[in-house]
């Protein structure tokens, strides 16, 4: 058959990849036998530079998954369409490939057409399986039957499990800015004892995380269908290698939770059935899209609730996080269970630094103070209420180890030379009303405010004036 001839009658971006079949039941390389005039400009080749039957990555780079797609179509004679977020183009792939009668038995052929858009088509998208539909509608129930954020991943996590018959599956966050991942979503198949993949989660663990995009290589994912996969990664990337060999795998598929071009972590199933390949990468296809665009908009909600919880000069709590923390309290929708301490702090002086030193010097003094609540308060709720105000919710610290917190405080404020505390707190019981504990607390605050501008009038500070 004339493939060339064939090839220039189709009116897509397009071209005829074949494969030698081998006697032991392996395969050649992938090549490209034949492309039309569009497929040639889409890949900046000319048509007087074109040789056919060579390796297809020739002409466009090498893809992991276009090799499984393309030697799937071949083996078992039957069409494959994917539509895919083509990281490398910067754009959403509608692939198709189409099995070709062969005229030579060793030899297997088949059709690669593709259409491009910069955007996604939600329509094609959801031109999916009846089967796949409904495991992408669960998904999207999870996340409406609870209001718990990890909950609903969790159950996301295993049904996906379940659903690609996989011994584990697993959704982890990366933060490739701090250099950090976490695991938020770990599911495995009962009796299985292997270890909780947080145990995996180190330095050592997201270092192989980071070579998960080149592995990708601008595709959607990434599958290891065998040994003969795995022995590939072992030569490229030998420390993902081992860690997935003692983690009993033998194979894989990953998928990256990417939104508005970030990647917010990674999906992935282990020892799944392969036999089900093509639903399983339809399912997490969409599914993953779905669980990036709900993780985006929990974490900029976490964002936004920080940002209203913090106070931006110091990065302590504000006084929202403390009405908050109060409200629960006093409502009963958090019970205390043991006895706390509650202390005001105050800076002393500090209207006169601001009046003779100008609002900046008075910062950087609320950023020292802050500094040395924290270090001091290492394991308490430090929040920063008022312009020179600061109040500590002290709930696993005993009596005598408050008073010691306290008194190293002062030390801390006497070896500086320009910040001055008034300090005053009061220490309950957990039944006591948390209003009371606060009222007696500040009362306290202020007369130890009153007895320090007795001695220093001026405020105690070195100005710079």
């Amino acid at each position: 058959m004339d493939y060339q001839e064939f090839i220039n009658a189709v009116d897509n971006v397009a071209c005829v990849i074949s494969v030698q079949k081998n006697a032991d039941g392996t395969y050649g390389e992938l090549c490209n036998e034949a492309s039309n005039l569009l497929y040639l400009k889409s890949v900046n080749v000319l048509p007087e530079n074109y040789v056919p039957r060579v390796p297809y990555y020739q002409y466009i780079g090498r893809d992991h998954n276009f090799e499984a797609m393309a030697l799937r179509c071949i083996r078992e004679n039957r069409l494959i369409h994917s539509y895919v977020d083509a990281e490398y183009y910067n754009a959403w792939m509608d692939i198709y490939m189409m099995p070709l009668q062969s005229e030579e038995e060793d030899r297997g052929y088949c059709l690669f057409t593709y259409e491009m858009s910069p955007k996604i088509d939600s329509r094609k998208l959801a031109a999916i399986s009846p089967q796949v539909a409904w495991q992408v509608i669960r998904t999207a129930m999870k996340f409406r039957e609870t209001p718990d954020f990890a909950n609903a991943v969790q159950a996301v996590i295993d049904d996906l499990r379940e659903n690609c018959k996989a011994n584990r599956c697993c959704l982890l966050l990366t933060d490739f800015e701090q250099r950090t991942c976490s695991v938020l979503g770990d599911s495995v198949i009962e009796g299985d004892d292997t270890p909780k993949m947080s145990t995996y989660v180190n330095d050592a663990f997201f270092k192989i995380v980071e070579t998960w995009a080149e592995a990708i290589a601008g595709s959607n994912c990434y599958i290891i269908h065998d040994e003969k996969d795995m022995e590939m990664i072992k030569d490229g990337n030998s420390p993902w290698y081992y860690s997935m060999k003692a983690a009993g795998v033998h194979n894989l598929v990953l998928y990256p939770l990417r939104y508005n071009g970030k990647t917010l972590g990674y999906v992935w199933a282990t020892n799944f059935d392969d036999a089900d390949t093509l639903n399983i990468k339809a399912t997490l296809e969409v599914s993953t899209f779905i669980l990036a665009t709900e993780i985006a908009n929990h974490l900029m909600f976490q964002e936004m609730k920080r940002l209203s919880d913090v106070d931006l000069l110091t990065g302590l709590l504000n006084r929202n996080a403390m009405n908050n923390r109060i409200l629960e309290l006093t409502s009963g929708e958090r019970v205390l269970q043991k006895p706390y301490g509650i202390v005001f702090v105050d800076l002393n002086g500090l209207k006169r630094v601001n009046d003779l030193d100008g609002h900046m010097v008075g910062d950087q003094i609320l950023k020292m103070a802050a500094d040395i609540l924290r270090d001091v308060f290492y394991d308490c709720d430090v929040y920063r209420i008022g312009g020179d105000e600061f109040l500590i919710f002290a709930r696993e610290l005993s009596r005598e180890e408050l008073e010691l917190r306290i008194k190293t405080l002062r030390i801390r404020a006497e070896k500086s030379e320009q910040v001055r505390f008034a300090i005053g707190s009061c220490y309950a019981e957990a039944k006591d009303d948390v209003r009371n504990v606060m009222r007696i607390a500040d009362e306290r605050m202020y007369e130890d405010k009153e007895k320090f501008y007795k001695q220093c009038p001026e405020g105690g500070y070195v100005t710079g004036k």
